[in-house]
Parts: structure tokens; C-alpha cells; sequence
């Protein structure tokens, strides 16, 4: 995939500026949309305000995305590969939240981060409406991974990530026994599956204009 010259700019124009819009509604992506049962029964009342940080790491052979391995210890989503962030504290903005949790997260400073603007919210099957704050990450940071969230950081491709060729449609039986479709992608054997595919699939929509299909 060919990315342009001057690839921020080119990006910041394709999203949407910084404000609450996963709050006020509108069109979103969801864990649903592959699966024929169709929307969770979780009201839009009821979902939980959360944001993530697609950040855009500037390396000489290309940007790539900083993702992390979540911790094995976790309750929840253990082990799966995610994009820092977490659920909106009150009073706080999306990407107020997404430079936070970066920073508690891997020690993200905040000012290594220029804000682009946001992409498509995204609805989760466990009742999160995450807002996908994207950003250009500039070099020279120094990372540590919170052992108690983060058992791994690492940076995988833009290019990769931005190629449609490289994303499957794979299943899995919930213990209710209903089956859920979701997008899923490896690279060098870090499994990209879920909301995390699906978030960086809606940026590529949100980027090249292709239907998800």
C-alpha cells in the first residue's frame, strides 16, 4: 500500500475534528457487523465512553502503529493485542483520555503526540463506544510497559495495516453458543483481531473511502 507524501495532512483531512461525536451518535463500527444476529442488546444509554490512540510512529522506513500485548493478569480481553487507551473518566475529552491511558500504559509522554483528529467510533460486544484518536507519534520517546495492563509494546507497519488484502474473517462460539464473525490480521505472529482489526479497518475506510464489506 502506497502511502502519501505528506501523510499527515492527507489524514487530518479524512477524519473528523477533535470533539464528543462517539457521544452524540452518528454513524459507527461495531463487534456486530459481521455476525447475523446483528446489534448487541446494549442501548446506546447504556455503552460506556471509551478512546483509543491509533498513533502514527515516524520511522525512516515508514510510520507504523504502536500496539500492545495486553497483560495476562487481566479480567478481560487477556493477552489480546490492543491500541492503548480506556474508558473516558468524567470531565475528560476522547483524546485527553487516549494520551492518559498511553501514558499509564507504555509512558507515552502526551507532548510526543500531535493530534490529527478522530476516527469512526466503534461499539464493542462488552458495551464500549470507543472514540479512535489518531495522532503522529515523533521519535524519541521512551516507553515502559505498565506490567499490570501491558505485557508487550510493539509497532507493526502502517502500510501492513492499511492493506485490506491482508485481513481475514474469522469466527469463534461464545460459552452462549452464539457465533461471532470478526475481522482478523497477523503480522511477524502478533494476532490483530477484534475491535482492535476492526478499528484500524474503519481508519482505512475512513482513509481510501472502500466499504467494509
Amino acid at each position: 500500500m502506497s502511502l502519501p507524501q505528506n501523510l499527515p495532512d492527507w489524514i487530518a483531512e479524512h477524519l473528523d475534528p477533535l470533539g464528543d461525536h462517539a457521544v452524540a451518535g452518528g454513524q459507527r463500527k461495531s463487534d456486530f457487523d459481521l455476525s447475523p444476529s446483528g446489534w448487541s442488546s446494549v442501548t446506546l444509554d447504556k455503552l460506556t465512553p471509551a478512546a483509543v490512540l491509533i498513533g502514527l510512529v515516524q520511522r525512516e522506513a515508514g510510520p507504523t502503529v504502536l500496539l500492545t500485548r495486553r497483560s495476562d493478569t487481566l479480567r478481560k480481553h487477556t493477552g489480546q493485542v490492543a491500541l492503548p487507551g480506556g474508558r473516558v473518566d468524567p470531565g475528560e475529552k476522547p483524546w485527553e483520555t487516549a494520551l492518559r491511558e498511553a501514558h499509564e500504559e507504555v509512558g507515552l509522554e502526551p507532548h510526543f503526540v500531535d493530534l490529527l483528529g478522530l476516527s469512526t467510533p466503534y461499539q464493542t460486544g462488552t458495551g464500549y463506544l470507543i472514540t479512535p484518536v489518531v495522532g503522529v507519534v515523533r521519535t524519541g520517546f521512551d516507553l515502559r510497559a505498565n506490567p499490570d495492563e501491558v505485557a508487550d509494546i510493539f509497532e507493526t507497519p502502517f502500510s501492513f495495516l492499511m492493506d485490506l488484502a491482508n485481513y481475514e474473517e474469522h469466527e469463534r462460539t461464545l460459552p452462549t453458543g452464539e457465533t461471532r464473525r470478526f475481522y482478523a490480521t497477523t503480522h511477524e505472529d502478533r494476532y490483530i483481531w477484534g475491535a482492535t482489526a476492526g478499528i484500524l479497518r474503519a481508519l482505512y475506510e475512513r482513509l481510501y473511502g472502500a466499504a467494509l464489506a
